[in-house]
Order: C-alpha cells, then structure tokens, then sequence
C-alpha cells in the first residue's frame, strides 16, 4: 500500500467530486455510469490493458457510487481517491481520528481469513473441526490443556467463527466478541428482512437519502451488469472446432466485431516454467512479455496471450496449446473485455463489504448483502437471449441475484471466483438471519451447483459447491434446509442418479428413475468429485436438529435404504479354479472410494437413532431388514441377475440333529464385500439401550427376537446374515491362498477392507451382525451356519481330510473360524454399547500393550473416528506415559502405564496372530516378575452385559455344537499329530483357541460350564476332558500344560475317574523324571568341570614354554630392528601408515564469513562482558531445563516476534580448514580421486555431491566433503634451556644487533610496513604450482601443499572484495589472502568460537586428535612455504625469518621501513602462527608478549569506543573482583593511552563513567579469546611447555594464564622488560592514531557465544507475525517465506519475483547466501516446516527444530499440530553451523541419494 501514499492528495483527472460539474441526482450518475462501461471496450478499442481498465472501471464505480458524498468514505487528508487503489487501502493507508468501534454484543468475528492466513481449531471447544478461530480470536481465549490444531488457509473464503455460540461446545468468552442471548424474533426471510437501513444499531451512521439512493443503485447496477456479461459465457472451456464454431459462439457484441483473443487457464499441472515456455513459443512474445502473462495466468486464473483477426490463425495457435492439455478457450474480444470489467467489480464489491463509512464498520457489508438478496432486473436484454435463464424460473421463484452468482459460479475464473466466496463467507458473518437467507438461496440452486461440480467445472478446487462446508455444519442452517428445501431428498436423489449414469445434456437428471442399476465400470464410479457429496450429506446429518428430523420421519431411513440398496452386492468376485484372471480391472479401486464415502454416512445415520424412542428404533431396523431381504431374495432387482440366484436352503446333519440352512458355497458363488444396508441394520441393533426388556414391553416385544419377527421368520433372518458371513469366509480363504488365481485385486480388495480406515465401519460391522444372529437366532444353528459357509462341518464331524482344503490351509481355514467364535462370543464393545471414552481407552490400551510408540503410529493403529474424538487425548494420557523426546533425532514416546495391562486381552479381536503371539508373550513377562511363576497363566476376563438384548449372549457358551468344535479341535490336532510325528502348522494356534474357549467358559460359567461338557461325548464316549487330559500327556504340546492344568482343576469333581487317575499318574511319573534329571545334571556338571581344569593345566604349560623361548631370543636379539611408527590404517588399503610410505590427512578448506567482528554499540559490549563471567550457553529461547511440550501461559494477546540476529556486515571473511580425522597414502589418494571422475563420467545427469573442478572428493568412509590433504607427522619442537622473560629479552635483542643484514628478506617482507612476509600470500607468483608431469617425481611435502595452495589461491581470487586488507601494487609479490592470518588463525578462531558455551571442560582438554593434527599440518604447510625461499641453505632460513619476527616484536626495530606501522594493528594469532612455522622454541615467550599486546588492544579500542558521547553515561556493575587478575586497571589504561592526548582525555572519562570493575569484565571478556586460542596452539605445537594447573578451582582465565606461565596484568609492575615492550607498542601507536584515528582503529572480534537468530518458542508465532516478514528484494510478504537462521534476513523461496534472470535464474535464497555467509546458507523454511543447507550450488532439506506436542516431526505441517521448538535439536543444528558442517552435511544427503540438482533456483 506504500504504492498509494505518493499519489494521496494528487488531482485525478476527470474526477471531480463537485457537484457543480456533476449530475446532481443519482439517476444521473448512475445512466453516466452504465453508459461509460457500456462504451469501455469501443472506447479502448478492444485493447485490454489489465490496469489501465481497472483504473477507469474504479473511478466510474466510485464516482458514481458516493457522487458528492466522499468525505464519508475518504479520510480528512485524502481529497480525492487515487487512481488503481481500493477504498480500503486508502482508509488503512490513513487511519481516522477516532478508532472504528468494537464489534457490537452478539455478533460474530466476521473475520474473513486471507489465503495464506493462519487460523486455529480447538477440538474441546469447537462442535465441528470446520469451525475456526483467528489468531486475535485464539489468543485472547484460553485454550489451556486442549486440543488445539493450526492450519494456513489454502484459498480465501473462510472466516472466523468466534463470537457464534451456535458453534461452540463451551463459551469462548473472547474480549472482543462477547455473546448474548438468542434473538426470540428473528428477522426473516428476504431482502427486506434485511434492510440495512430499518436495522436499529448504536453505531450505525446516518447518511442523506442521495447517499443512500447513489449507495444502493451503484451497487445494484454492477451486480447486474456483471450478471448480463455472465448470461453469454460458456460453462465449459471448450475449444471451437472451426471457425464456424467460433462464430456462431453466444456474444454480448452488438456489432459482432471480427477480433477474437486466445485465453490461457491456470492448472495445478504444468510448472511456471512450462507455461512460460508454451506462451513464447506459441505467441512468440518477448521473455518479458510471457513472464507477465504467466504470472497474471497463476495469480488471476487466465490471461489473454493473443489478440488476433485472422481466426484460421488464431484457431492454430490455439489448437497448438490446447495439445499440450492446457485449457485454452477462444472468445471475442468484446466479450473478453467485458469479463475483465466484472472482474474488477467484483473484487470493487468485495472491497466495499471491508470498508468503513465514517465509523460504521457493518453499513456496506450490510447494503451489498441486501442488494445481492434482491431479484435481478428483468428487463435485462442478456435474459431474454439466455436459454438457461427460463430454466432457472421455471425451478426457482423470483431468483435473487445471489441465486444467479451461485448457478454462473462455473463460467468464472479463479481470481472472482475467490472473491465471490469471500463475499459470501463476509455475510454469512453478519447476523443469523444473513446466514439463514443465503443458506436459503444456496439449498433452493444446490443440485444446479451439483451437476456444475460433477460434470462441467473446470476449476473443481474452486468450485462454489465447497461453500456447503460453511453452511451445512451449521446446525441451526442445516436443519432449516433438510425442512424447507429437502436437502437430504436432493443429495440422496442426486446420488442415485450420478451413478446409475442418469445424465442428459451435461445435467442430472432429477428426479431420478430408481429402477436402474449401477455399472462400476462407468464414468460415475471413476470420477473422484462424488466424494464430497458425501461429505456434505454427512455434515448435515451430524447436527444434532437433523438427526432429531431423521428418527421423527420414518420416510429418511426409507430414501437411505434406497440409496443403499444401490450398492448392495456390486462388484463380486467369483473364486477362480482352473486358470488365472488373465485382466484385473481396476474397478474395485472405485467402488472401494465409494463404499468408503457411503459407509461414513451410514455410521452417521445410524447415530442419529441414539435419540429415537424404542418405537421409532424398531420401525427402523424392521425397515433396513425388509430392504435387506428385498434384495437378498431378488424382489428387487438390485443384485446382478447373472452373478446372483434367488435364496435356497438345504437340511444338514450335524452332531446327531438337522439343521436348515441357506445353501450357498463360497468357494464357488459370487461374493461381494459391499453390504451397506447390513452395515446401516448394524449401527441400529448398537443402540442396545433402546431395546432393554423394560423398553421393548412399551411397544408390546419382550425381546430384540421378537422384534424381528414381525419382519421375518428364523429362515428369512439367516438370509439376511448370510451375506456378511459369506464375505467372512471369503477373507478367510483369500488369507489361505484359495483365491490366489484371481490375482492381486481380490488382494488387494481384502487389504482395503480390513484396513484401518474401513475395518470399522465395514469389516467389524459384518462381525457385529453375526454376533446379532445368536441373540435372535438358536445359536447352533448360526454355529452350523458359520460351519457350512466355511466348508468345515466334516472336521468338526471327525474327519481330517477336506476335498478343496489341502494339508495346512484346512488347519488355517480351522484357525480363522474359531478367531470368528472368539469374537462373536467375547466381544462386546457394541453389544454393550460402551461409551466412547471406554472404547478409546480400549483401543489405546490394546495399541500400546505390544511396547511404545509414536503418536502417528498409535494413531494408524486405532480407528480414525476414535482418533478424532475429542476424549481421545485425554484418555491417552490416563493410560501412557509420554516420554518427551531428548536427543537431536528422538521423537516423543508413549508408554503403556503398568496398572493398565491388566485390561490387556491377548485375543483382542483386532490382533492379527502374530501380534497375540507378541502381547501374550508381554503379558506372561510381565506375570513373571511378578508372581515369580515359571509359566504363569493369563486368564480370560468374562463378559459382563448388564442389559438389553445382548445379556442372553453369555450362554452361547453352552451350545452343544460349540463344546463339539472345541472337542474336535483338540482331538483332530492330536490325531493329525499322531499319523505325522510331529505338531502339524496351525496346531498351536488352533490349540491356543480352543484352549481360550475352554477357559473363558469356564470363567464365565464357573458352576456350570465344566458339567455340561462334561456330559457330552464324542467318539465312543470321549469328553473334552478326555482330550485335554490327553493333550497334556502328549510331550510335543509342553508349551500349553500349564493352562490345560488350570482347565483341569478348575473341573474338580467333574472330571471323569480315569482323567482323574490318569493325572495323579502322569504327576508321579513326572516327579520320578525329575529326580533323575536332576542327578544327570549334577554328573555332567562333574565332568565339564575336570575338563576345564585338565584344559586350564595345559595351557599353563604352553605358556611357560613361550615364555622361555622368549627369554633366549632376548638374549640373542640384539640385532633385531626397531619396527617404524605406525599412525593407524590406510582407509583405502588398510595397510599401515607409517614412515616408510607417504601419507596424509583428508582435509577440507572453505571460504568463511563466521568470525563476528565486535559492534559498535553499548549493549555489544555490555553482552561481551558477561559472556564468559556468567556462565554464558547458547540457550537464547529459554527452552532448556523445561518440559517438552512447554506449558504456554496464557496472555490474552498474540506473541511478538523478534529474531535478535547479528548483522552479516560486521563478520570478518577467511578460510576454514577442518579435518574429518581419517587418513591415507597418497598412492591410494592418487587412485582414489580417479575413480571419482570416472563416476562422474559414468553419472553425467547426476548431480554428485563433489566438484572436481573445485578438486573436492568425498571420504570413502565418513563421506564427509575435502578439498586438500594436509600433512600428518610433524616432529614436536624442543624447547631450549629454561630463561627468564628479562634474560630472554636482552639475549634476542643481542642477536638481532649481531646477526648481519639479510637482503634477501627486505624482498620477502610487504612494503606496508606491517611485518608480514609475501612467501605466505595465497596469490605469491614466487609459488611453484605443480604440473601434471611434476606429480609424480614431487616432494609429497610439496604435493600437499598444493592442494592447500589451489584452494586457497582459487577462494582469494574470488573474495578480494571482501578483503579489508591492502592489496600489493600490480607486478609486487603477496597478493591475495594472508595465510597465518585469514587461513590458520581463522581456523584456530572458529575452533576456539565453537567451544564456547561448553561446560564440559577447557579449550586445552577438548581440543580433539583431529583438531590437535590439523593445527599441526597447517604450520607444517607455512614453514613449507617459507622454506621454499631459502633451498639452498640447510637451516631452511628459519633463523633469518625469526629475527624479522622478533624484529616486528621490538618496539626499537620501529624505524625500519618494513616495520613502520604499529604493531598492535596486527592480530596477535597471526604472529603466534608465524613463531610457530620458524621458530616453535621461543613460542611460550612471544606468547606471554602477545597477551600483553592483546591486552593493550583492547584497552584501547574500548578507550576510543566507550568514549563516545553516546556512550559516557553508562554504567555497568561488575559482579567479580579482578584486582588479582589486573590490578588498579586505572594505571594501566593510563599507561596505554597516555601517548595520545585524544586517546588520554578519553580514557579519563571512559574511567570515570565506567568504573574499574566494569572495564576490568571487559577486558576479561575480550582477551580470554587470546588466551585460548594460545593456548590450543601450544598443546599442538609445543605441549611439553604447558604447565600443570595448581588451583583446579580457580577461574579458567588464572588458569591458561598459569598454563601459559603468562604474569597477570596486576603483577606487571614487577616485569621491566614488559613494561618496556608494552610502553614502545603503545607509543608507536598513540604516535599514528593521533593525526588521523579513523585510518589506525583497532579491530576486535565479538568475545560472546555465537549463536543462530532466535526462533519462536511456538511455530505458529511466525504464521502469527506474517505481515511483518518483508522480503527486503521485493517489499513484499514472500508466499512462500525462508527464514535465514544466520541472519534473520526474510527471503522469498522458489518465488519468480525474486529470482536473478542474469545469473542463471539464481533464487532469492542462493543470492542472499553469497551476501551473508559466503559459501554456505542455512534457512528455516516456514510453511515447510524444514531447513534448507545450502552449498556452492547445492543443497538438501532437513528437518526443522519444531517437534508437535507429541514430540514428533509434522514436516510440511500435514498433520497440523501446533509444533513448540526443541532446544536439543536447535543445538544440534547450530552445532553444524559451528563446526562449519553444512558442506559435508548436504555432501552426505546427496551421496546418499540420485539428486538431479536444481538447488540453485531457490
């Protein structure tokens, strides 16, 4: 909006708002209105220039709509409206004196929520997860302990519900929303309901009646004239075929003008890239031209890409990109032209309803509300040419306008279509009575709306049919339309007719005709727009208003029934025997997606009866099974006449009766699993409290059986069950590989339906209605049922063998029927209809019993519908423990608490067997430790159904023909057992089975389950008892003894005499047994014992003898030779690294911009002082120490966002060398780095995560990224005799006054008089590079060094603008980088930087092996360089080059023309590197010279800094004595500055202002950095002259001084030679600073913990705080935001507006990286919810360090769950950008992967 700030107050031309030179009645305004848009597009001649036509279509709207009136709208400064802006922009631009006032008691939010936007659900709060919250809304109500989920809005539309208590279970009571009571007399239906002017409000404005009158017919005219320009669009995007086609096009053009344009339409298909490069190519624009075009293209919906005469033309061109299956229509121009202009208008409308007139925030919402409720003029020319317009009179009386928006919603394009929906989603936030009008207009259109979704919308994402989300879900909306539109009978009609293919004429057909069938194969069944339908029919059916409706009308359950039918049986399947399916249609695939949409509805239908009386319960189910058997019997032709017979019975013998049954086999019928009227009868039959004996007596039943009877006889009611047991056993014998013929979509049709998602609502809803049939059926005959559909009555007759059923599957398809018993006898969560909470709390407990998981993982393991309860976490948490994740890649665990395993059911009906196995084998762990038993016992539980119709369950226990399936179970496993010798498969679990019966009946009946069987006899008088006693006799059957015991004396007397005797017998024979297995066991053990001490004697004797032959080698081995040092292992060969072979480290050399110079403001030094005092860590969000999720108090306000991040431009580039710590010959390097370019070679189009240009490699073993390989043995230095710091002193100045002049080195020295030597420039031209030819015959010193000299040289060619250092005239040595300076003491800094924060140890103990090496290569690497120049002498002119430094070291050696300048402007690291290279003896003294030059460093810079006026009144207290560590600091600062008289006067003030103690932290602060660093580099270089620590408990800066053997600063009195030293340092400098201080300021670095920027506690604060996030590229809010973690910089990711077109359409985020940290870029990728590692060119995603409040990553946030920051994972990703790790970390992820690159356009 800054865009309109310039043209405020500016004169429009033509715009006058006088009424002088105006029409003076609105009449006037408003013909001047329809005649300027009426004559726009001859005016413009047909040439449309999308802001050029805005701007003109504005200003007549606006003129017209306020004529004189505009002071009411615009502000006092703003005379008159600027061209192209929008009436909200402007009053947002310049907000008015006095605030709008608050929404008025009772009304709702109405925030209308912007694409991108993020908004809240809270599940205890909300009725529906479609109602949401703003974030103002969410933060100013407490949500403390709910379920709260956040989501971006993906188009714009919905709004805010706060404030609505019709959608709230709880009362919000939001501050700025507060609710009152109910309207008792609603407005009504109508326009002039709803007049904004008769409404009574305190804030409502009152305007002269011309206002009003100019307000109203403006607003009417535009809806009407963007209504006449839709009258002639298609509602299809079809191309013209030829030109006549194109002519005879309906057309608003008066004059039928020959010029025609070509639209291109936005798809989710094609990339921006693709349809840029399809627009230039088929127009042969401009690149320019094409990139504006497919920008309007995405953001508008369609653009125009050619205006043309030549139809033929035209017509190619168009064709062209209709081939590439991009939408493309042809219109005329005039049409087109038209278009844009309602465009525009509309977004005007959506505009005006955000305005304000005066203070009245609600007025224009309000008056374009009525005016869209009003008729359309009919007068219109446009209606009488329309032939759809007698069509919508003839369904609709008197339509509004708002009916015509709905019905002309297709033939818009995406940017007005948003628009429309965001104006109806603003009204709908008016009042009730608005919502209750449009939901009004929107019922009467919505099977028009419909049939435009299904069959002609081109754009379905945007397709107004979603708006039934927002008024569907209303309840009291919802249960208007179902009374006043029938919306129910519509949907439910509109269904039947889609998918028996009743479609005419692109509409369908309604009413429809029932008597045709369904055709899975057809175009209906493909189609994935039907699920919303269903969705919608669910939505209404939720509302408690609506249910109340259904139960009452018994006519609902009846047109379900019918839609229902229409599914029954579709799709079945027919076991094939001889040959394979030879094509497998896809079609199950569709069917399953709408048995899936359908069976959601049905669940919902079924609820709605948990509010009916038992009379309107029982008139349902005798409905539901009347349709069923209509079906079932063929009365109603609904199943497939060729697949399907009639129902027969057949009489069976079993178990000495006959039983009559339905004749059916599986194994050679059809069978489908698409049963709904089964699964609607079995959501009914759940309602158990409805059919008690006390319920059912007041419509004169007793009983759920005789219920049914009224309906259906037993023969009739087993037919109705026969269905779902026929899909029972078709799973059983798909599971066993009987159907395997039919290929993988019976398969795959089996996994769909027992899948987590439909297992519920399909699969366990058969098993229900089987259960059903023993409570109203006689349960031996269900029993002979189940038994004859699963082909097993003969072997649970007696026989063993089966005629299709071969060897195990018989045993396995024995396995699945008794898992089918279990449930329907156990079972009972419906039959007792638990709550949902105890049902959640089953499913959870069941889920977790087989060990912890994660939250998703729980999730896949129970029912979606439990899932999304809102008990579902709270109950969670009664029976888990969560355990918040700790380390960087953990994720939050939940843990079965101990108490609730006691609820664990091993045969839970949802275990597969190997997951009972799994519990079962928990459960008796668990036992174990507990009671102490070897084998314990796991108990069934009995079932306990106090009422209703399922109590007679229990005593299914005492069918006769079950103790004989559980007889034959166990005998025919024993007799199998017996003819194979050994336990055939499924023995076990069949045992396990009948075994679990046994017990639960005699659990269940403790008195009389053990007579009864008892009493009956199978094979010649055998009993259950008999078998069981029999099997605990067999050995191969040990695993089951213990329960067949607790079976067996559990039966006390009841047990026949000879099972009985025949147990006392078994006892006594096992107690003799074990008695002799106990004295085996103690002789063997006697035996193994002697031969370990006959072993043990002679291996003594062997090793004597060793020992002696040892003895005289020693004594004749003098000549043996000393074997070499070994460094480990090659990692290539694995041979041993030592001297007799070269060898070297892997290393990797960057370019860095890591090192953070000191800023220049107070709170930088302040934060510097106590870094280090404090205990400093890099916790910057408070996160550590507390609980994960963190408990967020409530405020009552959204969060503020700050990133606190450190500016780029104050970081100091140079190169970091790092070492993975591996290491190999260079033979094996050589060979190595070869085969890496024939990878490369063979790999073309891969993206490979090394650069052989940049000579980068991989390790072979850590895959971590090097460049260079740096020498490994570096003999340590020796120290010489021990001196004191006085007599060292004076010998070197002897030695430098003795030593003869070296002209040689006045060449080797820069001439800016710094000291520096140009051998050690990255660019020296002196510097031999090798040549291929030269490899091989090269020092391997050399060779080394040139892997280091052509990274360092290839990074200083590219970085000299970086570089603050003075460049060397053309054609002088050393240009480029400084290697001890920007390479060694860069390194040695980020080593030092990246320890601090750490509490674990000094920088001395935690210098690693690796880092202790690589320090070593890199002076080895410098004293190469300077050995170079000195080949012909044997000392390699170390001693020459010592002198300079020593000479650079004296202040008297000032003088010389190469030393001219100060010496405390160089880095003190950098000298210690150079000491180290030449001279590594003398390196603990020129430390403790070095300290004091650091010291004196930062005296004065602090002096100059701390001086300025800004900065005199601060203060600081120091919290720590340091008089021992520097004594009266006053004397020293003095000392230092008294050479200046500027730096004098102002170290007295600073002294002053300050006080000692708070200079005396700074100081500390800003040298502790020196003195670590000292201190790593001589454990590398020299570690014999560290000395050990006598005060362990003192501070770490009295220690390294004491390590260092460095004299503190207080004892500098005592030390002349330093005084000395110090005094000429200070002098030289106070000397140059003096005339001109600006060119000789001191450089410090920033002394605290580095840290990335500070992330927000919660992840939403950043969706929260969007608007503030601008790209500083684009000035704008990025739609797709990347946060850069270093700096805090706002980049636009993957965005076209940002991207660099110069340099190979580089994006936003690579061109930021090489502005901010060189090389390498780290960003939070926000509604990603990931990090983005970029390097040179590359790159990989990582997870972010946001964790839901599971403790679990939502990557992309798909699942939605607010995510919190973990402050381990943060560490972990700030530890790699320490440690310089981005780029072996994206080397790692793209060795691990094919990556075809492309990184660079982000």
């Amino acid at each position: 909006m800054s865009s309109f700030s310039s043209l405020l107050g500016k004169t429009i031309r033509g715009m006058n708002t006088s009424s002088s030179t105006r029409e003076r009645t609105p009449a006037d305004r408003l013909n001047r209105l329809r005649f300027a848009l009426e004559m726009m597009p001859r005016d413009k001649a047909y040439q449309l220039d999308h802001a050029v036509v805005r701007a003109d279509v504005l200003r007549e709207l606006y003129d017209s709509f306020w004529g004189p009136f505009a002071h009411y709208f615009l502000p006092p400064n703003v005379p008159q409206m600027p061209p192209s802006a929008l009436l909200s922009q402007v009053q947002q631009l310049v907000p008015p004196v006095t605030e709008p006032t608050q929404p008025a008691s009772g009304r709702s939010c109405a925030r209308i929520l912007a694409k991108g936007e993020c908004c809240y659900r809270c599940k205890d709060c909300a009725i529906d997860d479609n109602f949401v919250l703003c974030s103002r809304c969410f933060h100013a109500t407490d949500h403390t302990g709910h379920t709260v989920t956040f989501y971006l809005v993906q188009q714009p539309g919905e709004c805010c519900h706060c404030g609505d208590p019709e959608m709230w279970r709880i009362p919000l009571a939001c501050r700025f929303h507060p609710v009152e009571a109910p309207q008792t007399h609603p407005r009504g239906l109508g326009a002039r309901a709803l007049d904004p002017w008769q409404t009574k409000q305190a804030a409502r404005t009152h305007l002269p009646l011309d206002l009003r009158d100019c307000m109203s017919r403006t607003i009417a005219y535009a809806m009407d004239f963007v209504l006449d320009t839709l009258d002639f669009s298609p509602d299809e995007a079809l191309l013209p075929e030829s030109e006549t086609d194109l002519r005879l096009q309906p057309t608003a053009d008066p004059v039928l003008k020959d010029l025609f344009m070509i639209l291109v339409w936005n798809d989710e298909k094609h990339s921006f890239d693709e349809i840029l490069s399809i627009v230039m190519d088929a127009t042969s624009c401009s690149r320019d031209d094409a990139v504006r075009m497919t920008n309007a293209i995405e953001e508008q919906g369609r653009d125009v890409v050619l205006t043309y005469r030549d139809t033929e033309k035209l017509l190619e061109v168009a064709h062209l990109i209709s081939n590439l299956d991009i939408g493309v229509t042809v219109r005329r121009a005039y049409d087109t032209f038209r278009e844009e202009m309602a465009s525009v208008i509309i977004e005007w409308l959506l505009d005006l309803m955000s305005c304000r007139v005066v203070h009245d925030a609600m007025l224009l919402r309000e008056l374009v509300a009525a005016e869209l409720l009003q008729p359309r003029k009919k007068d219109s020319s446009s209606l009488a040419v329309n032939t759809e317009a007698s069509k919508v009179y003839a369904e609709i009386q008197n339509p509004a306008r708002v009916d015509w928006f709905f019905l002309y919603h297709t033939r818009l394009w995406k940017r007005p279509r948003l628009n429309l929906k965001q104006m109806y989603a603003a009204i709908l936030a008016i009042s009730h009575d608005h919502k209750l009008n449009l939901a009004n207009h929107f019922a009467s259109v919505y099977h028009r709306l419909i049939d435009s979704y299904l069959l002609t919308d081109r754009e379905a994402e945007t397709s107004i049919k979603f708006f039934a989300l927002q008024v569907f879900t209303v309840p009291s909306i919802a249960a208007h339309c179902v009374r006043q539109h029938k919306i129910i009978t519509r949907i439910l009609e509109m269904i039947t007719a889609f998918f028996t293919n009743q479609i005419t004429n692109q509409r369908i057909l309604y009413p429809p005709q029932h008597h045709i069938g369904v055709d899975v194969e057809s175009m209906p069944f493909k189609s994935k727009r039907f699920m919303p339908i269903f969705s919608d029919l669910r939505y209404i059916c939720s509302s408690e208003p609506v249910q109340r409706l259904i139960v009452r009308s018994p006519s609902f359950i009846q047109q379900f029934g019918r839609v229902c039918q229409l599914f029954m049986g579709i799709n079945a399947n027919k076991r094939a025997v001889a040959d394979h399916v030879e094509y497998e249609t896809d079609a199950w695939i569709s069917v399953f997606n709408v048995t899936l949409s359908l069976s959601r509805v049905v669940r919902v239908y079924g609820e709605a009866y948990s509010r009916a009386t038992p009379s309107e319960l029982a008139g349902a189910i005798l409905a539901v099974t009347h349709q069923i058997l209509l079906v079932c019997t063929m009365t109603e032709p609904r199943l497939e006449q060729d697949k399907y017979d009639s129902i027969q019975y057949h009489t069976v013998p079993f178990g000495g009766a006959s039983y009559t049954i339905v004749d059916f086999s599986v194994l050679s019928g059809w069978v489908s699993f698409h049963h709904a009227l089964h699964w609607l009868l079995a959501e009914l039959f759940k309602h158990t409290d409805l059919l008690t004996t006390e319920k059912l007596a007041e419509i004169g039943a007793s009983s759920l059986r005789e219920v049914i009877r009224r309906q259906a006889s037993e023969k009739a009611f087993l037919a109705v069950i026969d269905f779902p047991l026929r899909v029972i056993a078709m799973i059983a014998q798909i599971r066993n590989g009987l159907w395997v013929r039919n290929g993988f979509a019976i398969r795959g049709q089996l996994l769909h339906y027992r899948e987590l998602m439909l297992r519920e609502l399909c699969y366990d809803q058969d098993l229900f209605i089987l259960q059903t049939a023993f409570v109203i059926l006689d349960s031996d005959v269900v029993f002979v049922s189940m038994m004859d559909r699963f082909e097993l009555r003969e072997w649970f007759s007696g026989a063993t063998a089966h005629p299709v059923y071969e060897g195990p599957t018989l045993l396995a398809m024995v396995e699945e029927f008794l898992y089918v018993v279990i449930v329907c006898v156990s079972e009972t969560a419906s039959a007792s209809k638990l709550p949902m909470a105890a049902c959640v709390r089953r499913e959870v407990v069941h889920a977790l019993a087989a060990g912890p998981c994660s939250f998703t993982d729980l999730c896949k393991r129970v029912a979606e519908r439990m899932v999304e309860d809102v008990c579902f976490e709270r109950v969670l948490l009664e029976v888990a423990n969560f355990k918040s994740p700790d380390g960087p890649s953990d994720s939050g665990m939940y843990e079965l608490k101990d108490e609730a395993f006691d609820e664990v059911n091993p045969f839970y009906y949802h275990y597969i067997r190997n997951k009972r196995e799994e519990v079962e084998g928990i459960l008796k762990a668990r036992l174990r430790k507990k009671t102490g038993e070897a084998d314990p016992v796991i108990v069934p539980k009995p079932i306990r159904i106090e009422s209703g119709p399922f109590v007679t369950l229990p005593w299914v226990m005492t069918s006769e023909v079950l103790v004989q399936v559980i007889f034959y179970s166990i005998h025919n496993v024993l007799v199998l057992t017996e003819s194979l010798g050994s336990v055939p498969p499924s023995a076990d679990a069949i045992l396990d089975q009948a075994l679990f019966l046994v017990m639960f009946g005699l659990v269940q009946h403790p008195e009389g389950f053990a007579p009864f069987v008892a009493s009956r006899s199978f094979e010649g008088g055998v009993t259950v008892w008999h078998v069981l006693a029999a099997l605990a006799r067999t050995s191969l059957f040990k695993s089951h003894k213990t329960r067949l015991n607790w079976c067996l004396d559990r039966c006390g007397d009841t047990l026949p005499p000879e099972v009985r005797q025949a147990r006392i017998e078994a006892s006594e024979a096992e107690a003799r047994d074990t008695n002799d297995a106990e004295a085996a066991k103690k002789r063997a053990a006697h035996a193994r014992q002697e031969a370990i001490m006959k072993q043990f004697a002679a291996q003594h004797q062997t090793l004597l003898e060793q020992l002696e032959d040892e003895e005289d080698m020693d004594d004749d081995g003098d000549q043996a030779t000393e074997k070499p040092e070994s460094y480990g292992t090659c990692i290539v060969c694995q041979e041993d690294l030592d001297n007799s072979r070269a060898f070297a480290a892997l290393g990797f050399l960057q370019p860095s911009k890591f090192v953070r110079r000191a800023l220049d403001n107070t709170h930088n030094f302040h934060h510097s002082a106590s870094s280090f005092t404090t205990g400093h860590s890099s916790d910057r969000h408070g996160l550590k120490g507390q609980p994960f999720p963190p408990v967020e108090p409530f405020t009552g306000s959204e969060p503020p966002l700050s990133f606190n991040a450190f500016p780029t431009a104050q970081t100091k580039f140079g190169m970091h060398a790092s070492e993975c710590g591996h290491m190999m010959h260079l033979e094996c390097f050589t060979v190595y780095t070869m085969s890496i370019r024939q990878r490369h070679r063979s790999q073309a189009q891969r993206n490979h995560p090394e650069n052989i240009q940049r000579k980068e490699f991989i390790c072979p073993l850590c895959k971590s990224l090097g460049n260079v390989i740096l020498p490994v043995h570096v003999p340590e230095a020796q120290l010489g005799p021990e001196q004191g710091f006085s007599e060292w002193i004076r010998s070197m100045g002897i030695d430098l006054l003795r030593a003869p002049p070296e002209r040689l080195l006045d060449q080797l020295q820069y001439k800016t008089g710094s000291g520096e030597f140009v051998f050690w420039a990255a660019q020296d031209t002196a510097y031999q590079v090798l040549t291929k030819h030269d490899v091989e015959d090269a020092n391997p010193m050399h060779r080394m060094l040139d892997t280091l000299m052509h990274t360092a040289r290839s990074v200083s060619a590219q970085s000299r603008h970086l570089r603050d250092r003075i460049e060397p005239e053309v054609g002088e040595r050393g240009a480029g980088m400084y290697i001890p300076e920007d390479l060694c003491a860069y390194t040695l800094a980020c080593m030092e930087i990246a320890q601090r924060g750490s509490t674990t140890g000094t920088p001395i103990t935690e210098l690693s092996e690796a880092s202790t090496r690589l320090l070593r290569g890199l002076v080895a690497s410098l004293t190469k360089l300077a050995t170079f120049h000195f080949k012909d002498r044997a000392d390699g002119g170390r001693p020459v080059i010592r002198q300079a430094i020593m000479k650079r070291l004296l202040p008297e050696w000032r003088r010389e023309p190469a030393l001219h300048l100060p010496f405390l402007l160089r880095d003190p690291v950098t000298v210690l590197f150079e000491t180290a290279a030449v001279a590594p003896e003398i390196l603990r003294y020129v430390i403790v010279m070095l300290y004091y030059a650091s010291v004196a460093r930062t005296a004065l810079r602090l002096v100059s800094h701390l001086g300025k006026p800004s900065h005199q009144d601060i203060t600081v207290n120091g919290d720590v004595d340091y008089n021992s560590l520097f004594g009266d600091i006053r004397i020293f600062v003095s000392s230092v500055a008294r050479h200046s008289p500027t730096l004098d006067h102002t170290a007295q003030m600073v002294m002053n202002s300050l006080g000692p103690d708070a200079f005396n932290r700074f100081i500390f602060s800003h040298t502790l950095p020196f003195l670590r660093r000292a201190a790593m580099l001589m454990k590398a270089i020299l570690p014999s002259a560290l000395r050990p620590v006598t005060s362990p408990n003192a501070n770490e800066y009295s220690q390294l001084l004491e390590t260092l053997s460095i004299p503190a600063l207080s004892q500098l009195a005592g030390q002349e030679a330093l005084q000395n030293v110090l005094a000429g340092w200070c002098a030289h400098y106070g000397f140059v600073y003096s005339p001109s201080p600006l060119d000789f300021t001191i450089a410090l670095e920033f002394p605290g913990a580095y840290n990335l920027i500070t992330l927000p506690p919660a992840l939403d604060t950043l969706f929260v705080q969007e608007k503030t996030m601008i790209c500083p590229r684009c000035k704008t809010v990025p739609s797709d935001v990347a946060v850069c973690l270093i700096c805090g910089t706002i980049c636009c990711f993957q965005s076209h507006c940002c991207r660099d077109a110069d340099a190979r359409d580089k994006g936003e985020c690579n061109m930021h990286t090489r502005d901010c940290a060189g090389v390498v870029g780290l960003y939070f990728l926000v509604k990603r919810c990931a990090l983005l590692y970029l390097y040179a060119n590359n790159g990989s995603f990582s997870h972010a360090p946001y964790l839901d409040v599971h403790g679990e990553i939502d990557f992309a946030m798909r699942r939605g769950r607010r995510q919190y920051l973990h402050p381990t994972r943060m560490d972990e990703i700030r530890r790699v950008w320490l440690n310089h790790g981005i780029p072996t970390f994206v080397a790692r992820k793209l060795d691990s992967m094919i990556d075809s690159g492309g990184w660079e356009t982000f």
